[in-house]
């Protein structure tokens, strides 16, 4: 249980076509502010682009990821991909087109590769041994942090330094790039189950039955969408250079794919919905502390230990989707987690919004902590109910078998029945 486990030529191809489909998402909301920003209304008009892709990943996420057969995963990440393409190309090409047409294209952007994440995850796990798959989602969490961030400043110096359409043109290019790696990999990642064999709402019954994964791992971002966003807001209640705020989501974003390093060192004991209990209850320690720390040293410390935390967090929630759905749905599951995660990050910027006209910024995230931990405690419970319940079902079903046995046996003689 190491990571030269994970180390092997398939993992290394599945890394650069990663870094091709997940660099243009963590580039989206902010290429889009600044492809329009220069219009009458332009940040307005940025914020609605933004807003309508999100909701484009979050309504793809779950409608494709159901759809996803693993027989035929490569297709459909590919179909994807080239529509997440197709959709980028056009915002960078026609940059002045009126805004109801950009925002048909920054939805059809973020909606076609909504499944993406959930497949690769699901395929990067099948490259791996069994007892790596730990290391092999620590992988990947380490690399989608070095992805988030270089990002943002990709997009603002090609947006200033060459163009406001380049950053959506790279964006493009990466994508279709991603395409071509596909085919570099295995095309499909189960052998031995097929998720579209139920149907659509056999899938559904499936992965509703895992909502206290989601929840917790809504938990995690929405915690860490509130501290990102209000942070501007708390770095001047505290007399403190705006400008600091890049720096210390840079050192956040840092921090996480160390703490994803650190997570996948070693086995981890207890049950995985207590170790993230534990993470999530550390986590939100450390985002009130942010709230409640005058000095920027003191904040940054406390976001970048937070930010450790917070990728363990994610590792273990979906450590237990893979425990809480059957293998041909695990793309599907991680598909859903995704949308869920959007859904509270886009909530979370609403909640902040809201609660800044009426209380001070270490307030909003000191309710956003309170918030957190409701949702971490519920999804607990709920993960506590179903095992407890299934754990009743296998025993009722031993029970029922020695029943039987000891039925079938009195009429032979007292012999049972071979």
């Amino acid at each position: 249980m190491t990571y030269r486990d994970v180390v092997s030529k398939s993992v290394l191809i599945w890394a650069g076509t990663a870094v091709g489909a997940r660099m243009p998402v963590a580039m989206a909301p902010l290429a889009l502010v600044f492809l329009v920003r220069e219009r009458p209304g332009g940040y307005t008009l940025g914020a609605a682009l933004a807003a309508a892709y999100v909701i484009g990943e979050i309504i793809g996420a779950p409608v494709l990821g159901m759809r996803l057969d693993p027989a035929r995963g490569r297709r459909h990440l590919a179909v994807g991909l080239s529509g997440g393409a197709v959709g980028f190309a056009a915002l960078g090409v026609w940059p002045g087109a009126p805004s109801g047409v950009l925002g048909v294209c920054a939805f059809v952007a973020g909606f076609t590769p909504g499944a993406v994440t959930g497949g690769l995850r699901t395929l990067l796990t099948s490259l791996v041994p069994e007892r790596a798959v730990a290391q092999a989602l620590s992988t990947e969490s380490m690399l989608m942090s070095g992805v988030w961030a270089v990002s943002p400043v990709a997009v603002a110096g090609l947006a200033l330094g060459a163009a406001p359409r380049a950053p959506l043109l790279l964006a493009a290019a990466l994508m279709a790039a991603s395409v071509a790696g596909l085919w570099l990999l295995p095309a499909r990642w189960d052998e031995e189950t097929h998720q579209g064999a139920g149907g659509a709402s056999s899938a559904f019954r499936v992965l509703i039955r895992a909502w206290p994964v989601y929840v917790t791992g809504a938990a995690s971002l929405t915690l860490l969408g509130l501290a990102e966003l209000t942070l501007p807001a708390l770095l001047e209640q505290r007399g403190i250079g705006v400008g600091w705020t890049g720096p210390m989501l840079a050192g956040m974003a840092v921090a996480a794919g160390l703490g994803a390093f650190l997570y996948g060192l070693r086995a981890w004991p207890g049950r995985l919905r207590t170790r993230s209990v534990v993470l999530m209850s550390g986590m939100s320690a450390f985002v009130a502390l942010a709230a409640l720390i005058p000095g920027a040293a003191g904040i940054a410390v406390a976001l970048a230990l937070a930010g450790t935390l917070q990728s363990g967090a994610l590792i273990t929630r979906n450590l237990s989707l893979r425990e809480a759905v059957p293998p041909g749905a695990a793309a599907a599951g991680y598909s859903v987690m995704y949308a869920a995660a959007g859904a509270g990050y886009a909530a979370t910027g609403s909640l902040a919004g809201g609660l800044l006209r009426v209380v001070a910024p270490s307030t909003a995230i000191l309710a956003g902590v309170a918030l957190g931990l409701l949702l971490t405690a519920l999804g607990w419970w709920g993960e506590a109910r179903g095992e407890g319940r299934a754990e009743e079902s296998h025993a009722a079903a031993g029970s029922g078998a020695r029943l039987g046995a000891r039925a079938e046996g009195a009429p032979v003689a007292r012999r049972g029945d071979a």
